[in-house]
C-alpha cells in the first residue's frame, strides 16, 4: 500500500508546520485515534519516530531525549485516558523547561460530554504541566484553515520562548482512511525575535507603519520613529488613537473607505504593526506584516502576520535605522498627496456626525483631548485632521458603548485646567449618562452628543440589518428610547446638574453655536452641546464619503460583486490568484 499524507487538513497543517519549524524527533504510542498523525509521519522522511507503548514512559523518554538533544521533542497518544499518563512527565517538562510538545488526539468536540467511549475533556490543563495549550478545530474551510495555522504556529513557538517548556496541542480527528495525499499544503511560518537576536532583513518596497490604539508618544518615542522613516521611506498610518504626531504620520482612513477604488498599487510591500486594537476599519494592510510588541504575541490583525519582534519598538526601529546620505520621502509625499486629493473633493454633505466633524476637528482648542465614541463618532472624524497638539483617546479595548462618558470624565481629573471633549452617539450617551452627576465633574469638562435617536450603525447600508429597513429600529438599532429625541430630556438633566446646555437640529444652527463649545478658554460650567441628526442623513453622508474617488479597476470590482454577490466573487478571485 503506498502511504501518504492523510487527507484531514488539520493534520496536515500540524505535520507541515513540524517540518517548516525543522521539529523532527517524534514518540509516538499506538492508538487509533492519533492514527492519521502517525501514519502520515511514518512515511515521512523528515522525522525521526520513536514507539513508546505506555504514554507515562513516553513523557519522560522526551524530557530525556529534549534534554541530551536540545531539541524539541514531540509526543502523540489517542484518546481516553492516554492523555493523563503524560501529566507526570509534563510536570517534569514544565519546572526544567523542557520543550516537550504533547499532541493529544480526539474526536471532534461536539462529542466531549456526552458519554461516548473514550471522550475525555481536556479544554483545561492543571498550571504546572504546560506553558500554553490550544485546541485545534477541524479545518472545514479557509476560516478553519487560517485558526489553525496560528495556534500551531503559537504551540511551537512557545516551547522556546521565555526559557521554553512543555506545550500541548489538542488534535482533532473523523479518523479517515485517505491517505493519497502525496504534498502537504503550503502554510504560513511565523518566527518570533527577541531582544538581541539576529534580526531578518527589511524587504524592498514600500514600507508602512500602522499604530492601533497607542499611548501617547514621547519626543524620543517620535523622533526615533521619523528617524526609521526617513531612513526607509517609509510612512505612518494612524488614526485619532495612534497617538502620534511626527512628521510621517498619514490620516489614511478618508481614502482607504473609499470603496470604488482599487488600492492595490498602494499597499505597503511591509506593514510593521505597533499599538493594541484599532478603530479605525478603513485601516489599510500590507503584504507582508511585521507585529512589535513587548508582549511577543502572535496578533495576526491583518490575516498576514510573519514575524514578531518581542521588544520595545524603540529598539526595533533603531536597529533598522541607518543614517541615509540623502533623505528619501516619495512614500510619504505620494499617500499624502491622495489624502489630499480625496479631502479636496469632499462634497456637500448632509448635516451628520462626518458634517460636525468636518466642520469642528480643525477648531478644536490646542493643547486638548477628545473622547470618541464607537463606532460611529470614531469613524466619521477619523476622515479629518485636528491640530497637531490635540490627542484623543476611544474605549477601543473592549469596544463597548458602555463607558465613553466615564472614561471622559476620569481622564479631566487628571488636569483641571485643561480641556477635555467627548463625541458620542444617544445611546452610548444614555448608557453612560449618571456618571454626569459625579461631584468631581468640572468645568474643563464638554460633551458633545450626537442624538439620532438609534444605534445608527445597524441603519449604515454596509452593515447586515440595513436591508430591513425601518424593521431594524425595533429591536436591533433599538429606536425609540430615551425620550425619542426630546428637546427637553437632556437640556432639563443637564442644566439641573450645572451644565452648560447648547442645542442644534440644523446646520444652520449648529453654525450659530459651536464657536462657544469650542472656545479655547475654560468656562465657568461644564458643557453639554446636544445635535439632532437623522439616520438616514447619517447614512447618506457615509455613502457619499466613500465614495469620492473611483477609477476603472474598483468599478468594474463593484460591478462583478452586485452580479456575483460578494461569496461567488471571493471564490472566483481565489481561484483567478491560484
Amino acid at each position: 500500500m503506498n502511504i501518504g499524507y492523510t487527507d484531514e487538513k488539520q493534520t496536515q497543517i500540524v505535520i507541515a508546520l513540524l517540518k517548516q519549524h525543522g521539529i523532527k524527533k517524534i514518540i509516538a504510542s499506538p492508538g487509533t485515534t492519533n492514527m492519521t498523525l502517525v501514519l502520515s509521519m511514518q512515511h515521512d522522511s523528515h522525522f525521526e519516530i520513536y514507539s513508546s507503548v505506555d504514554e507515562r514512559s513516553a513523557a519522560y523518554m522526551a524530557c530525556g531525549l529534549a534534554a541530551e538533544s536540545g531539541e524539541p521533542v514531540v509526543i502523540s497518544c489517542t484518546g481516553a485516558t492516554a492523555s493523563r499518563n503524560y501529566m507526570p512527565g509534563l510536570t517534569e517538562a514544565y519546572y526544567r523547561k523542557l520543550p516537550v510538545l504533547a499532541v493529544t488526539a480526539t474526536k471532534t468536540l461536539p462529542h466531549v460530554g456526552h458519554h461516548i467511549a473514550q471522550v475525555i475533556d481536556r479544554s483545561v490543563m492543571p498550571v504546572d504541566t504546560v506553558v500554553h495549550s490550544v485546541t485545534l478545530p477541524l479545518v472545514k474551510d479557509d476560516e478553519d484553515f487560517k485558526d489553525c495555522e496560528i495556534k500551531v504556529n503559537q504551540a511551537v513557538l512557545e516551547l522556546c520562548r521565555r526559557g521554553g517548556g512543555p506545550v500541548h496541542i489538542n488534535l482533532p480527528t473523523v479518523y479517515s482512511q485517505n491517505y493519497e495525499v502525496q504534498e502537504l499544503p503550503d502554510v504560513r511560518v511565523i518566527k518570533r525575535f527577541v531582544s538581541g537576536a539576529k534580526l531578518p532583513p527589511l524587504p524592498t518596497g514600500k514600507i508602512g507603519v500602522f499604530i492601533g490604539a497607542h499611548a501617547i508618544m514621547s519626543d524620543v518615542e517620535t523622533a526615533t520613529l521619523d528617524a526609521f522613516c526617513a531612513a526607509n521611506n517609509a510612512v505612518v498610518f494612524c488614526d485619532h488613537t495612534s497617538g502620534y504626531k511626527g512628521k510621517y504620520r498619514v490620516q489614511y482612513s478618508i481614502v482607504g473607505c473609499q470603496s470604488h477604488l482599487d488600492h492595490s498599487s498602494y499597499l505597503p510591500d511591509l506593514l510593521i504593526h505597533i499599538g493594541e486594537v484599532t478603530g479605525d476599519y478603513y485601516n489599510t494592510s500590507g503584504r507582508h506584516v511585521w507585529r512589535v510588541s513587548m508582549d511577543g504575541e502572535l496578533r495576526d490583525t491583518f490575516g498576514r502576520l510573519q514575524y514578531v519582534f518581542e521588544m520595545s519598538e524603540r529598539q526595533f526601529f533603531e536597529n533598522y535605522t541607518e543614517t541615509p546620505s540623502h533623505v528619501e520621502d516619495g512614500y510619504l509625499r505620494e499617500c499624502l498627496s491622495r489624502v489630499e486629493a480625496v479631502r479636496n473633493e469632499l462634497p456637500e454633505l448632509p448635516f451628520s456626525n462626518i458634517w460636525i466633524a468636518s466642520m469642528m476637528a480643525s477648531n478644536v482648542p490646542e493643547g486638548a483631548t477628545v473622547h470618541f465614541g464607537i463606532l460611529n463618532s470614531l469613524r466619521a472624524w477619523n476622515f479629518f485632521e485636528t491640530p497637531v497638539s490635540v490627542t484623543a483617546m476611544c474605549n477601543v479595548g473592549g469596544f463597548g458603548i458602555d463607558g465613553g462618558v466615564s472614561s471622559l470624565i476620569g481622564a479631566s481629573l487628571a488636569n483641571p485646567q485643561k480641556l477635555y471633549f467627548g463625541v458620542i452617539g444617544d445611546l452610548a450617551f444614555f448608557y453612560d449618562m449618571n456618571v454626569m452627576g459625579n461631584r468631581h465633574v468640572g468645568n474643563n469638562v464638554r460633551i458633545l452628543l450626537v442624538n439620532n435617536g438609534k444605534g445608527t450603525e445597524f441603519r449604515l447600508s454596509h452593515h447586515p440589518a440595513a436591508v430591513f429597513g425601518d424593521e431594524a429600529d425595533v429591536f436591533v438599532s433599538a429606536g425609540g428610547h430615551f425620550g425619542n429625541k426630546s428637546p427637553e430630556l437632556v437640556k432639563h438633566y443637564a442644566e439641573d446638574l450645572g451644565y452648560d446646555y447648547v442645542t442644534a437640529a440644523s446646520k444652520e444652527e449648529f453654525l450659530a453655536v459651536y464657536e462657544d463649545f469650542v472656545c479655547p478658554e475654560l468656562t465657568q460650567k461644564p458643557m453639554l452641546f446636544e445635535v439632532f441628526t437623522d439616520s438616514k442623513e447619517e447614512a447618506a453622508a457615509l455613502e457619499l464619503v466613500r465614495s469620492i474617488k473611483k477609477d476603472l479597476k474598483g468599478s468594474m470590482r463593484d460591478v462583478a460583486k452586485r452580479a456575483l454577490g460578494a461569496k461567488h466573487y471571493g471564490a472566483l478571485k481565489k481561484v483567478l490568484k491560484n
